[in-house]
């Protein structure tokens, strides 16, 4: 397996810099060996910016506001999901079991430890439910992290503010709940 990387050098013609990219990666284009410059540094750029699929190309300023709406409102959608699946979640539990044990207090007296146990059933619709929304949880985080790892810098400000305006508006309502007991924090 050959690990050669040669370093070249692209220009930007819209802001008259230089972007390091990696050659010798072929990302499966189908071209028949065709090489795929990819960048491996931030760059501002609009042209040519490939997003998530090889069909879809950015080459406008259009366009790549258009792909920062949709990026930023997938970064919100994450946000969202994380929440509701948590909110959803403390809606099914059914069963609730107290456990009391001894412990060790000060000057060798015994304490009395009470931790609470919640669970669900696997077969029932709030799991399935559950499970569908942590599925397509999963898919939205990989491809935010895939476009960040585009490298262009509008996108990954989109991922960042997307997520930050989705925790923003979603997780007020969060509860914490802090366990005065627990010893790991």
């Amino acid at each position: 397996m050959s690990h050669n990387h040669h370093t070249t050098t692209t220009a930007d013609p819209h802001s008259g810099h230089h972007h390091p990219t990696t050659s010798g990666h072929d990302h499966g284009g189908g071209d028949g060996g065709g090489m795929h410059m990819m960048p491996m540094v931030f760059y501002f750029g609009y042209e040519n910016v490939e997003l998530l699929f090889s069909g879809l190309v950015i080459n406008s300023p259009g366009e790549m506001a258009g792909a920062f709406v949709a990026v930023f409102l997938l970064g919100m959608l994450y946000e969202g999901l994380k929440i509701a699946r948590e909110s959803l979640l403390r809606k099914s539990q059914v069963s609730i079991r107290y456990n009391s044990m001894p412990v060790p207090g000060p000057n060798g007296t015994t304490l009395m430890e009470t931790h609470k146990t919640v669970g669900q059933q696997m077969l029932s619709l709030p799991h399935v439910f559950q499970t569908f929304l942590h599925i397509i949880q999963v898919v939205v985080s990989y491809f935010l992290m895939l476009i960040f790892m585009s490298y262009n810098a509008y996108l990954c400000i989109a991922v960042a503010a997307g997520a930050g305006t989705g925790y923003f508006f979603f997780s007020w309502k969060k509860a914490v709940v802090v366990d005065i007991t627990e010893h790991c924090h």
